[in-house]
């Protein structure tokens, strides 16, 4: 049942773990009574400068030039941390990282290998060298096409290293959704493989990166990586080989806490990609509080989370390494053989801590999956569930079919702040359907439209106190106040995250899926208006409406298309194969749409605003006078459709 406790800390936990021995530093340093991760919390979100500093130490983090001040304010928009502090992140990975192998390769395009310390030293050592001779140095952009392979990884400590800019898409993104994201930083040199595997079958994108070179005019630099074909030579683009051939030394350029590391990615629902810069000193701290403290991440332990390198879990993974850890990269289909591959990693690699997909899991539920009875799970001490709302059975399944005896802790944050704001802790019991807990230095809520806090009920999620990684702007022009208008616009000088969840009176929450329209697929986010901007031309389709449709299924969720289309046009098997491929080469295969259906009309508000939200939460099952006033449409009689096909999926859902 929803609430239910499945899993105790155990008695010795405070003793233990990295949380309750910073919690016994705090409360000897300060005379505070810390007896529970309550009270700890508590003193955290009182005391929010106190606790980064702090933590800083924990974490061990060195500032060449140290803070004058650690937060000028707790005015969230505002706020500046460890003002005139300098450092480099990347030197922490380096100064964190263990001896021996530090990365496990996991590919379906090479095979499996290892990387050690040394080894991933000299091959960053051999990009810097690169990437200075080509004239990258502070503050210009480099990005990358690169799946998640160790290349990817030694690739963004070179650029860490000097200062630079790094971002990155994903092999699988389109032209279209990486020219909408790579256009807006301008990068002075482009990394690009030339192709990859996924689950058997080749994808060469040789074309698709000179269609990609041609729409980026800032690109002065191309190394092109043959991954999917080693013989390959391109005329006319130096190759990864020939550019990063000679040895060079590491060495970190000091900058500011708040100099840009890389700038993520994430939609909204009109307009291109959000591009989101984040620090070199924010990351590094949220991320060794979610990794170091709430999943208890340490030396000797091995952290894995399949990942694209498009979705944040890509730039969290890394920072295991500052935590002492060493990690699992997997580049390829995770499930590409069946189920069990990952389930098998775990022994086979000696994975302590897991990562997996709400999807991925409840998918080896529906399987009937025992994998606690089937696969060696020994070296598993900590699971974690991310990327969309985990229902209560998944983690009942979790608990009776995989471990019975481990922390599993599902968060939820974002790619706008790089990190989490709640989820599980070692000192927290563990709730069916919940996320356990306020993360430590943070003060999440839930709130209604007046802007009041609402226990029991659904509402805004908000954060009401600053983080060292919350973006002061989007990247470029008027980025402060695109983002203003984006994340403070409901309640100014409040973060409103737009996902929707419930607070209880216990503590813990549930987020229960996002509150505006954005799409969510393998952990990347999609606008609507990337799907409308690559289908809208097509000469058959005269509007359309794509909405993200949870419903706690082993899917994650469904992408539905609806079509209205041009005088004369049938949406027949053709058409309908046209659009995906369309959809697969423009954005990515992975979104796809799981439904395509054509309608007569789109209902809209008397501007002319498309009504994603209404439609997701009508076919969700809301009442639909609940979710929409139909005296501000200018086609109420559009929705019908829309309703009779909700109706329609709730009755086959329960007869079947």
């Amino acid at each position: 049942m929803d609430g239910d406790v499945l899993w105790t800390p155990p008695a010795n936990a405070r003793q233990r773990t990295r949380m309750g021995q910073l919690m016994e530093h705090v409360a000897e340093r300060y005379g505070v009574d810390l007896d529970t991760y309550d009270a700890f919390w508590q003193w955290s979100v009182d005391n929010v400068g106190t606790f980064y500093a702090e933590l800083a130490e924990f974490a061990g983090v060195r500032f060449d030039t140290p803070p004058e001040t650690v937060l000028t304010t707790l005015r969230v928009p505002d706020a500046e941390w460890f003002v005139g502090a300098t450092l480099n992140y990347a030197e922490h990975v380096f100064r964190g990282m263990p001896a021996g192998t530090v990365i496990r390769a996991v590919s379906e395009t090479r095979g499996n290998h290892d990387v050690t310390a040394d080894e991933l030293r000299a091959m960053v050592g051999r990009i810097r060298r690169g990437l200075v001779e080509m004239g990258v140095g502070k503050g210009d952009r480099v990005a990358g096409y690169l799946p998640h392979i160790p290349e990817t990884i030694a690739a963004f400590l070179a650029v860490a290293s000097l200062g630079a800019i790094w971002s990155v898409c994903p092999p699988e993104f389109g032209v279209n959704s990486v020219v909408d994201r790579l256009s807006q930083v301008a990068p002075k040199v482009v990394i690009a493989v030339d192709g990859y595997r996924f689950g058997g079958k080749d994808f060469d994108r040789g074309d698709l990166v000179r269609e990609i070179l041609a729409a980026l005019p800032s690109v002065e630099s191309v190394v092109w990586l043959p991954y999917l074909r080693p013989d390959r030579r391109p005329e006319g683009i130096r190759t990864w080989d020939d550019v990063f051939a000679e040895p060079g030394e590491v060495e970190f350029e000091s900058v500011p806490f708040d100099h840009p590391l890389y700038v993520l990615f994430t939609s909204g629902t009109t307009g291109l990609p959000k591009a989101v810069p984040h620090s070199h000193g924010g990351p590094l701290l949220e991320h060794h509080k979610w990794l170091g403290l709430h999943a208890d991440v340490g030396p000797g332990d091995r952290f894995f989370w399949f990942s694209t390198t498009g979705w944040v879990v890509w730039n969290i993974s890394i920072s295991a390494l500052t935590a002492g850890a060493s990690i699992v990269v997997m580049d390829g289909s995770p499930t590409h053989g069946g189920l069990d591959k990952q389930w098998r990693m775990i022994g086979d690699l000696g994975i302590t801590h897991f990562g997996a997909s709400t999807a991925f899991v409840l998918a080896c539920k529906e399987a009937g999956m025992a994998p606690g009875k089937d696969f060696d799970l020994a070296p598993m001490r900590v699971a974690l569930i991310g990327g969309s709302p985990f229902p209560p059975e998944g983690w009942e399944w979790f608990y009776r079919e995989v471990r019975d005896d481990i922390l599993v802790g599902c968060s939820s944050g974002g790619t706008d702040v790089a990190g989490t704001f709640i989820g599980g802790s070692p000192l927290v019991p563990v709730r069916s359907g919940r996320q356990a807990c306020v993360y430590l230095g943070v003060r999440v809520e839930a709130w209604n439209e007046a802007g009041k806090p609402v226990i029991g009920v659904p509402g805004e999620l908000v954060v009401t106190t600053p983080l060292p990684s919350m973006p002061k702007a989007l990247w470029g022009d008027d980025g402060a106040t695109r983002l203003r208008e984006t994340y403070y616009q409901n309640f100014p000088d409040v973060w409103d995250q737009q996902d929707w969840a419930i607070f209880y009176e216990d503590g813990s929450c549930a987020v229960i899926g996002r509150s505006d329209a954005t799409l969510n697929r393998a952990g990347v986010r999609l606008g609507p208006s990337e799907y409308y901007a690559a289908l809208e031309p097509m000469p058959e389709i005269f509007e359309s409406v794509v909405v993200h449709v949870q419903t706690g299924s082993s899917k994650d969720g469904e992408l539905m298309l609806f079509l209205v289309l041009a005088d004369g046009v049938r949406l027949d098997d053709s058409l309908a194969d046209r659009i995906r491929a369309e959809l697969a080469r423009r954005l990515s295969p992975r979104h796809v749409p799981d439904v395509i259906q054509a309608v007569a009309d789109l209902p809209k508000t008397l501007t002319g605003k498309r009504l994603e939200v209404p439609i997701r939460r009508i076919l969700e099952g809301a009442d639909p006078d609940t979710v929409t006033s139909r005296g501000t449409l200018a086609n109420p009689e559009a929705l019908g459709p829309f309703v009779e096909l909700a109706r329609r999926r709730a009755t086959a859902k329960t007869s079947g």
